[in-house]
């Protein structure tokens, strides 16, 4: 871990910095991917909403 020393004798502990990296662009593949999973996402939390209604007025 690096320790630095301030004046007095203090001893501070920094937490370690991550490596920085630029992001890629997601490709075609995982743009499809993610569509798919918004749909499902989407039809998952209808049916959700559909099925409390129901039993809401049961």
């Amino acid at each position: 871990m690096p320790y630095t020393t301030e004046d007095g004798g203090r001893i501070n502990n920094f937490a370690n910095e991550p490596k920085v990296y630029q992001a890629e662009p997601p490709t075609k593949k995982q743009k499809r991917n993610y569509v798919i999973l918004g749909i499902f996402g989407t039809l998952l939390v209808t049916g959700v909403i559909a099925i409390a209604f129901v039993a809401s007025n049961v």
